[in-house]
């Protein structure tokens, strides 16, 4: 989702090949169990394919993938029952996050950017994301200079998005003129939120424009470009943890999991 002045919403030239959310591309034969080595046959398991290309949509987890026993993972106990499955476990976050962090690198290292991290849900992924940046500067000759600001945007309530957007600390983004920023948001889903955030942060003139999403989300109809950089495409299912909430709870979460039926109704407003 590269934007220059004048031009929202078109994909860069490395990415041009990039498959719509509104038509996901299944990628070729080897699993994600198979890669991670896990001693799972594929007639038992979904298939999650892993699109490992630069410009793809990521690791694509089926619509058909259970997710994992939460018996096989540690987490708060104060959560159970309130959950379904583990769906992305913290340690594939973390060499996914390392791996995008290597194609932004590859892009960007003559660049100065400025990072706007999305909160709430995006501070994680951004703090891990800037940190493998930040290693692969201190241990190669290629480096990028960064600055990071951070806004937060607010349209759920409860697992619904609602039209009612805000944006917290975005009022004046005049430093962005010029500059180049790479937006960085945990989840996109309908695409209305990060279309909405474009078109505000474009009214400031910057250079150039790249978006890094951990997840997005398979939704009907979406609305948005894929990002530069994609972490996983998900099914369309409510998910918490790392830093993903639902009325600001499950934030505590290590790994990326599905929240019960349970979970929804113990924790509504």
């Amino acid at each position: 989702m590269e934007v220059h002045p004048g031009q929202r919403n078109t994909p860069s030239p490395s990415r041009s090949s990039s498959p719509s959310l509104c038509s996901p591309q299944k990628s070729p034969s080897t699993t994600f169990l198979e890669q991670d080595c896990f001693c799972v046959k594929e007639n038992n398991m979904a298939d999650i394919s892993g699109q490992s290309d630069r410009g793809s949509g990521g690791i694509v987890i089926s619509d058909d993938w259970p997710g994992y026993s939460l018996d096989l993972f540690s987490y708060p106990a104060h959560y159970s029952g309130d959950l379904n499955s583990v769906i992305i476990p913290h340690g594939v976050i973390m060499d996914r996050t390392e791996r995008l962090a290597r194609n932004i690198m590859d892009d960007l290292w003559d660049h100065d950017i400025v990072v706007l991290c999305v909160l709430k849900g995006g501070y994680q992924f951004c703090a891990d994301l800037v940190d493998r940046i930040k290693d692969l500067s201190h241990n190669s000759t290629q480096t990028i200079a960064m600055r990071v600001h951070f806004i937060r945007l607010k349209s759920y309530l409860n697992d619904k998005s609602t039209e009612d957007l805000h944006i917290v600390g975005a009022e004046d983004l005049s430093f962005l003129a010029g500059k180049n920023v790479l937006i960085v948001e945990a989840i996109v889903g309908t695409g209305k939120t990060m279309k909405t955030l474009l078109k505000h942060v474009e009214s400031f003139k910057p250079k150039l424009i790249k978006v890094a999403g951990l997840l997005v989300k398979r939704v009907p109809c979406n609305s948005a470009c894929l990002p530069d950089y994609v972490g996983f495409e998900i099914p369309n299912r409510f998910v918490v943890g790392y830093a993903l909430d639902y009325n600001e709870y499950f934030r505590d979460l290590n790994h990326i999991c599905v929240i019960s039926e349970t979970g929804k109704k113990k924790y509504m407003i």
